[in-house]
């Protein structure tokens, strides 16, 4: 087996990039764990999660990140299962250009208003053409496509996915998954004969983006659609789903927008209907990112390094024989014991210049969901040791009965993550109905389901009084409402989503 890359842990994290002075002394590898705790200074340690788990690390080039193999793995295995449920409906994957001419970008008015401050822009000098837009989102070179691909309304609904990198230029402070200048999503764009349908797909992947958070990452999540201020540029409506991390900020971790005519009207996507008539096509977005990787982190981790869920574990198991004395037996012996789980993701860490306690430190670092250790006893024994990374119990385990033990342990695994993080989202979410509750609420670092006159002047003064708060959704889970605004003090129409947020 390979060595573990120890370059990300001589890594300074907070918030600079900087070249590892030296290689790490082998002697004090034991020192290199996590020297910050999660409820002390979340920014610091989550940094260190990153680095030393070696997922990402800072780029050289301002305000980008490099998404290291251990990272990029998760990345994965979000990908496959995503593009499983995407094709099972029909969405094919294609890819666009990454340079969007500025004539498309302005096409469509109130979209090339809303991204105008993130847009990278690049003097097209090679042919003396217009000025290239770097891709901030691909509304408008898809639906250039689109407009020559639909004729008819056989030929659609049309569903497109690609998976590919976008620049927002606006980012200053980079935090790692979180907040890139550069990173990798998927962005789903569709076209319809009706409304209807589009308004139900529209829905649909805003499901599908929570079964995955809550199914894979064991993350939960709220499910509502944006206040019109929130509203991504263009659409006439936008859904989302949020999170709420341990540091007492909102995480928005999908978005799905219902476009309606608009890109249809402004890049001309028309179709010949069944009663003969022509129509403009109602088109939709929704993405993810590789900020769920961060979200992820930022939920499940601890004190000793990354925890991850293991439906999407790249490791779920790691076998560490502990070699005393007769080494022949407990080697043979963790490599039946490896050999009994072929089928899952696992690792036998045979490597001889590292001790048993230090491969368990290091293997606490990266994550990986089980430990099994095999000593001398172990094999006179004829069992294994079972290790949770969640809690770190410890269960003996009969050699014959190893494949299902596992099986049953990583399940178990997977639902007290989501169990878990599932009662920290709904312990501090708090129901306010006047001005003080909620200052108090957000001092306390809760998120805040307020009661709101759904007026944006009213939205923007709840911002500015509180130097950050935003509305991130209006649930569809909405209580009766009774009584006043939160703030103004009308008439309340919606309970809304209050929170600081990344």
């Amino acid at each position: 087996m390979a060595k573990p890359d120890k370059a990300a842990a001589s890594q300074q994290p907070k918030h600079q990039q900087k070249a590892p002075a030296k290689a790490p002394d082998k002697s004090k590898e034991n020192t290199l764990g996590i020297t910050t705790k999660k409820a002390e200074d979340m920014p610091e340690w989550y940094a260190q999660v990153v680095l030393k788990a070696e997922l990402a690390e800072y780029s050289q080039v301002k305000g980008c990140m490099i998404i290291r193999p251990n990272g990029y793995a998760l990345w994965e295995n979000i990908q496959a299962y995503f593009n499983n449920r995407i094709k099972a409906i029909g969405v094919r994957n294609a890819y666009f250009p990454l340079f969007i001419p500025e004539s498309f970008f302005k096409k469509e008015a109130s979209h090339a208003a809303g991204f105008k401050p993130e847009v990278a822009w690049i003097a097209n000098t090679m042919d003396g053409g217009e000025r290239l837009a770097v891709r901030p989102t691909s509304e408008a070179v898809i639906c250039d496509s689109f407009s020559r691909w639909v004729r008819s309304h056989r030929d659609l609904p049309l569903r497109i996915n690609q998976w590919c990198n976008v620049v927002r230029w606006e980012t200053e402070a980079t935090k790692l998954f979180l907040r890139s200048r550069e990173f990798l999503w998927q962005e789903g764009h569709c076209a319809y004969a009706t409304r209807e349908e589009a308004e139900r797909e529209t829905m649909l992947m805003l499901e599908e983006y929570a079964k995955l958070c809550e199914s894979l990452l064991a993350l939960p999540v709220i499910m509502g659609k944006k206040t019109e201020k929130e509203t991504f540029a263009g659409a006439v409506y936008s859904t989302a789903i949020e999170s709420f991390m341990p540091d007492g900020k909102a995480l928005q971790c999908g978005t799905s927008h219902y476009l309606g005519e608009n890109f249809a009207k402004s890049f001309n996507i028309k179709f010949m209907g069944k009663d003969e008539e022509e129509h403009f096509a109602h088109t939709t977005s929704w993405g993810i990112s590789t900020r769920l990787i961060g979200a992820m982190v930022m939920m499940h981790s601890d004190d000793k390094g990354l925890v991850l869920p293991p439906r999407v574990a790249p490791t779920q198991a790691v076998i560490v024989p502990i070699v005393l004395g007769d080494a022949v037996k407990v080697l043979e012996r963790a490599r039946n014991v490896a050999g009994m789980l072929k089928e899952r993701d696992i690792v036998l860490d045979d490597r001889d210049e590292y001790t048993p306690g230090w491969k368990y430190a290091d293997w606490e670092m990266r994550g990986v969901p089980v430990r099994i250790e095999i000593g001398p006893r172990d094999v006179e024994k004829d069992q294994v040791v079972m290790v949770r990374r969640d809690t770190g119990e410890k269960q003996f385990v009969k050699t014959a009965d190893v494949k299902a033990a596992l099986d049953k342990l990583l399940e178990d695994i997977q639902q007290n993550l989501y169990k878990r993080a599932k009662a920290f989202m709904d312990a501090h979410l708090t129901n306010v109905t006047d001005w003080s509750n909620l200052m108090t609420t957000i001092a306390n670092k809760h998120m805040a389901l307020a009661s709101w006159c759904g007026e944006r002047s009213c939205e923007e003064e709840i911002k500015t009084k509180t130097e950050g708060v935003s509305s991130r959704c209006i649930p569809f889970d909405q209580p009766k409402i009774t009584g006043n605004c939160v703030h103004c003090g009308k008439k309340a129409k919606v309970w809304v989503l209050l929170s600081r947020a990344y």
